[in-house]
C-alpha cells in the first residue's frame, strides 16, 4: 500500500481531499497535514511515496516545504495542487516539482497523476538509483547552447523564433521547459510539443529567469570519464529528427510525429543521469559493453541493475511529460514489452536509433538490432529498406551541415 501525504493549509480543502479520496483507502495509506509543520512531523516519522502539497502557505510555502523533502528523501515523489500562484514560485520550484495540478482538480485526475507516481517509482527497485533520478531535478546542459540562448536574450531584437531553435537543440533545457509549459500551473489548454511553441507561450522574460535561474538550470560537471555530453546531444537530435520522419512517412497522427520528435531527442537521457549521479559505475558499464561487445542497456543492467531507458523514463513521467514520449524512453532498446499494431513514438524511436547505429556502426553493433516482431506487428516489414534510405540520407544532411 503506497503512503500518500497531502499538505494544505485550509482545514476545508483537507476535508474535500478525504471525501473525493475516500475510494482510495484501500490502495492508498493517506495522511492529511495542516500546513508544512504537521507535514515536517509527519515526514520524520513515515516513509511516504508521494506528497501533494500547496504552493501558497504561510511561514513556509510549498516550494520550501518540497526543497526539505527533496533534501532528506529525493526518492518522494513530489506533487503541487494549487491555485493561483506567482510566475516566481513556479520558478524557483522548478527544480524540486516534479508535476503540477490546479485547483480545483478532480478526483480521476488527481488520483492518475498519484498512481502514475507510483507506478513510475516502481520501475526501479534499486533504492539508490531511484534516489539518484528523483533527486536529479536539474539535468547537465550543453556550455555553448547556454552560452548562444543568454547572448540572444540579451539582445535588442530577441526573436522568438531564434530563442526556440536555440532551445530546441538541448536536451536538458527542452525537457524543463517541456516539463514547466506543459503543467497546469500554466493552464495550457493543450501539450505543447517542441521548444519553439513553448518560448512562444512561455515569454522571452520566463525563458531568461529559467536559464539564468541556478534553480531551474544549474549544469552538472559529469565526471564519467569518456563520456561526451555533446556527442550524446547530437546522437539524440538526429534520433529525434529521424523518428519524426519515420512517424510521418508512415502516416501516423499528427500527435505521434510530434510526441517521436520529442521522445527522440530524450530517449537517452537517462544515460545523463546516470554519467553524472554514478559517474564510476557507469564509466564500467561503458568499458563492460566495448570490452564484450554487449549492447549498453545489458551492461548498464549488469553493473547497475537498470539500464539508461528505464532511469530516463522514470524521471521524464514524474515530470509528466506524455505517456507516448514516457514509453518511448523506457522501452526504446526492447520494444516488446509494449505490444502494438500501430507506429507509436516508441516504434519510431526505436527504429531510428537501430538504423543510425546500423548505418554507423554496421549489423554487428549490438546497438541496431531491429526488433523484428514489433515491425512485422504494425506491417512495416516491407518498409525498412525505405527506411535505411531515409536514414542515409538523414546522415548525409548532418555530415553536410
Amino acid at each position: 500500500m503506497k503512503k500518500v501525504l497531502f499538505v494544505d493549509d485550509e482545514p476545508n480543502v483537507l476535508q474535500g481531499l478525504r471525501r473525493m479520496l475516500r475510494p482510495m483507502r484501500s490502495e492508498w495509506d493517506m495522511h492529511f497535514a495542516e500546513g508544512p509543520e504537521q507535514a515536517t512531523d509527519l515526514l520524520q516519522s513515515h516513509a511516504f511515496d508521494v506528497i501533494v502539497t500547496d504552493m501558497r502557505m504561510p511561514h513556509m510555502d510549498g516550494a520550501e516545504l518540497l526543497a526539505k523533502v527533496m533534501k532528506s528523501d529525493p526518492t518522494i515523489a513530489r506533487i503541487v495542487l494549487s491555485g493561483q500562484t506567482d510566475q516566481e514560485a513556479a520558478l524557483r520550484s522548478a527544480g524540486t516539482v516534479h508535476q503540477f495540478l490546479a485547483k480545483p482538480c478532480d478526483a480521476d485526475a488527481l488520483k492518475g497523476a498519484v498512481q502514475r507516481a507510483c507506478q513510475l517509482r516502481e520501475l526501479l527497485s534499486d533504492h539508490d538509483l531511484v534516489s539518484i533520478a528523483a533527486g536529479l531535478g536539474k539535468l547537465p546542459s550543453v556550455p555553448d547552447v547556454y552560452t548562444e540562448l543568454t547572448r540572444e536574450l540579451n539582445s535588442d531584437d530577441a526573436s522568438i523564433k531564434r530563442i526556440g531553435d536555440i532551445v530546441g537543440r538541448d536536451l536538458a533545457m527542452t525537457a524543463k521547459i517541456l516539463q514547466l509549459v506543459n503543467s497546469a500551473f500554466f493552464g495550457l489548454p493543450r501539450t505543447v510539443e517542441n521548444a519553439e511553441e513553448a518560448v512562444s507561450f512561455l515569454g522571452a522574460d520566463v525563458i531568461r529567469g529559467l536559464v539564468l535561474s541556478k534553480s531551474a538550470f544549474e549544469a552538472f560537471n559529469t565526471k564519467c570519464e569518456g563520456f561526451s555530453i555533446e556527442n550524446l546531444w547530437q546522437h539524440s537530435l538526429i534520433v529525434g529528427s529521424l523518428s519524426h520522419d519515420l512517424a510521418k512517412a508512415e502516416s501516423a497522427t499528427k500527435a505521434t510525429i510530434d510526441e517521436s520528435l520529442i521522445a527522440g531527442m530524450l530517449h537517452d537521457i537517462g544515460q545523463l543521469i546516470l554519467a553524472t549521479g554514478v559517474p564510476d559505475e557507469y564509466r564500467q558499464a561503458r568499458a563492460l559493453a566495448r570490452e564484450n561487445n554487449i549492447s549498453l542497456r545489458e551492461a548498464e543492467i549488469s553493473v547497475l541493475g537498470c539500464g539508461h531507458g528505464e532511469i530516463g523514463a522514470y524521471l521524464m513521467g514524474l515530470w509528466g511529460l506524455p505517456d507516448g514520449i514516457v514509453e518511448a524512453i523506457a522501452y526504446h532498446h526492447n520494444p516488446e514489452t509494449c505490444p502494438t499494431n500501430v507506429v507509436t513514438p516508441l516504434v519510431a524511436v526505436h527504429a531510428a536509433n537501430a538504423l543510425i547505429h546500423k548505418c554507423l556502426d554496421g549489423d554487428d553493433s549490438p546497438e541496431s538490432v531491429l526488433h523484428e516482431q514489433t515491425i512485422q506487428a504494425v506491417n512495416c516489414g516491407t518498409n525498412v529498406d525505405s527506411w535505411m534510405q531515409l536514414t542515409r540520407e538523414k546522415l548525409e544532411c548532418k555530415d553536410a551541415a
